[in-house]
């Protein structure tokens, strides 16, 4: 054996990044990720199968995506040189960063999505976090002041965890006051918030993120998508993977976007569920549940977040546990179906309960 060391290879800050690594534990029901309970219409996946043709498999997709780019330019009514697509909205944040973040400065607002900090790390961007206020608004001045000769701001918006959503206002402001290019992660837009698209038509720095994961059923394919001047996406396309979205996914994102109102129906259901779910946490002694305008729930647990987290597990639950400040007490749990959220609330109930007898032991 010779005396390679990979590590002596890798930058320090890299090596001391953690991984994402979400759990999985199969036949579990699954509310920890954000994605959509119910598959596709089986309609609508006949259709996609028989879109299939005979180079789908052993020919390379069309880099540029071009006719899912024109279905995009179709449904939102944005010229074609002002949308770009991606191997999901993880691939368009990274694609940010590398373009804006590297050697420069990116802003985010924790709580948020952690996947925009480990993308900057990767990228040998320095993150500056500019936290939120308690209820998880933000501080825009803070923000504009941060972003001072920064490379990129980020926010999310409705944001991940916390389910609340950015004012135009505020959007607004700060990219007025920012000179850099200002990402608005509208991932869960289908499900409540405020649209920014409106914005681009005054503000050339503005980027909105969007994806097919969260309303559309199609996390598993991995489709992402953002709107941009389209000075800002000639400089995207310089570090974008050629070949970067496959063929099916294309096939797969054209008939659902062709078909959106298939989708309607399950989209209110989403949040009637999840309003129902929101007044049952709220009945439930030392739970803090905050609104939401996603598919999604964040709850403090005031101390019992870890023992809930884990009896939940044992009851074949799982949601998602923040073992970290500011969300060391909360937890988070994605609207599932019907079925899925009464388990989950059952399950609940059961566990504080029996962390409650252990407690008075």
């Amino acid at each position: 054996m010779n005396n390679f060391e990979a590590g002596a290879f890798v930058r320090a800050d890299l090596k001391e990044l953690t991984p994402y690594q979400p759990d999985l534990f199969p036949g579990f029901i699954k509310l920890d990720a954000n994605e959509s309970p119910y598959g596709l219409p089986a309609e609508m996946q006949a259709q996609i199968y028989k879109n299939i043709g005979p180079e789908t498999f052993n020919r390379y997709p069309d880099p540029g995506a071009e006719e899912l780019v024109k279905e995009i330019s179709s449904c939102y009514k944005l010229p074609p040189e002002q949308i770009m697509v991606g191997n999901g909205s993880d691939e368009m944040i990274l694609n940010l960063m590398l373009t804006f973040g590297v050697g420069n400065r990116v802003i985010v607002t924790p709580p948020t999505f952690s996947m925009y900090g480990i993308h900057a790390r990767v990228a040998g961007a320095e993150v500056v976090a500019v936290p939120r206020e308690q209820n998880f608004e933000l501080v825009t001045d803070d923000i504009i002041r941060a972003a001072d000769g920064a490379g990129l701001v980020v926010i999310c918006s409705p944001n991940n965890p916390s389910g609340n959503s950015s004012s135009t206002e505020q959007i607004a402001a700060i990219l007025a006051g920012c000179r850099c290019p200002v990402a608005v992660d509208q991932a869960y837009l289908e499900f409540g918030g405020v649209d920014m698209q409106p914005l681009l038509a005054d503000y050339n720095n503005l980027v909105i993120l969007r994806t097919m994961s969260k309303a559309y059923s199609l996390a598993g394919l991995r489709v992402g998508y953002l709107f941009a001047d389209p000075g800002i996406i000639h400089y995207l396309l310089k570090v974008k993977q050629p070949f970067n979205l496959n063929n099916f996914s294309q096939i797969a994102a054209r008939e659902v976007l062709r078909h959106r109102e298939l989708f309607a129906q399950q989209i209110a259901q989403i949040a009637e569920e999840r309003e129902k779910m929101y007044l049952a946490l709220q009945a439930i002694p030392n739970l803090t549940v905050y609104p939401s305008d996603a598919n999604y729930l964040l709850f403090a647990a005031h101390g019992q977040a870890a023992g809930i987290y884990q009896g939940l597990l044992q009851q074949k639950v799982q949601i998602r546990n923040f073992s970290e400040p500011p969300l060391a007490h909360c937890l988070r749990v994605t609207v599932g179906t019907p079925e899925e959220n009464k388990i989950f609330l059952s399950a609940l109930r059961k566990v504080i309960g029996i962390l409650g007898e252990k407690k008075n032991d």
